[in-house]
């Protein structure tokens, strides 16, 4: 009899059994539940991904006292100076890597704040990297790169919860006290039970069978929108609505933290501009419009 995974049994996620040997029921994989889509209409294959997708949001919602649980956690370390690392692999990697990659430009916060690793390094984040995720060390050995301590929370993504990278990944890190949580689709999933602060979002079977850069991707986003967004504002990066601290990259962001300072100050369109590109942020703009 091949061993069952999973926090509801207890049993470990071996480093060598190989990964064909695990008996879980993945609903991720089960049959979609549209038969014959190649013989759909482009209006039909239309409406029945969107059908599909409408239960994403409804799925989330019910994860939201566990998302909560893990921005808890989150806010207090990155106050003290811990980071926020994501890692995955194919899909849910490049999603964390997406986030992480926002922090920056959205809240001007440095770019060490949310780190995003994906199995197989930078390549992947483009191409499938053979095997990359079937690593039981690699993820350690990425995160040491940064120094990782028991300061920083790491947050595993993996929408079928079997990943070798992810599980592992976790397993080292809380071994060495290192706060973990993580994103998964299956219920049992074995990186539930390596996660201090797990969200399960069960988003059932995908419209094709096992593409979980579908349902199981678009709920991993936005989860992650509401840990990043969350844990962000939590930290002082947004003032009542606004980004007041996003880096003024491009033309559009200048006109809209230009509008900003306008509102914030009763400026005129061209001193605002000028006053925000002086100061460098719409926070530092409107302090030093109040200081003289």
């Amino acid at each position: 009899m091949l061993p069952v995974c999973g926090p509801a049994t207890g049993a470990p996620f071996p480093a060598l059994l190989p990964y064909k040997n695990y008996v879980m029921e993945k609903i991720t994989e089960s049959p979609s539940r549209y038969r014959h889509l190649e013989k759909m209409s482009v209006r039909e294959l239309l409406s029945n991904i969107n059908e599909e997708d409408k239960s994403v949001p409804l799925a989330v919602e019910q994860a939201i006292p566990q998302i909560e649980a893990l921005v808890e956690a989150i806010v207090p370390k990155m106050r003290e100076g811990g980071r926020l690392f994501y890692i995955g692999a194919g899909t849910s990697g490049r999603l964390g890597i997406l986030d992480a990659s926002e922090i920056p430009p959205t809240y001007g916060a440095p770019p060490d704040w949310v780190i995003g690793l994906i199995a197989g390094g930078d390549s992947a984040i483009r191409k499938a990297v053979e095997g990359a995720e079937d690593s039981p060390t690699q993820a350690w050995e990425d995160m040491q790169a940064y120094q990782i301590d028991a300061q920083d929370i790491v947050v595993g993504i993996a929408a079928s919860g079997t990943t070798p990278y992810v599980i592992h990944g976790l397993r080292t890190c809380r071994a060495k006290g290192i706060t973990t949580g993580c994103i998964t689709c299956n219920p049992g999933a074995p990186v539930l039970a390596e996660a201090d602060f797990p969200i399960l979002v069960v988003t059932g079977p995908e419209f094709v069978t096992g593409s979980t850069r579908m349902k199981a991707g678009t709920a991993q986003k936005l989860a992650l929108n509401m840990i990043s967004t969350t844990t962000m504002i939590r930290l002082g990066r947004v003032q009542d609505n606004k980004m007041v601290d996003m880096q003024l990259s491009n033309n559009k962001l200048v006109d809209r933290g230009t509008k900003m300072v306008m509102q914030a100050t009763g400026m005129e369109y061209d001193a605002a501009q000028a006053l925000l590109l002086e100061q460098g942020s719409v926070r530092e703009a409107v302090k030093r419009y109040y200081r003289h």
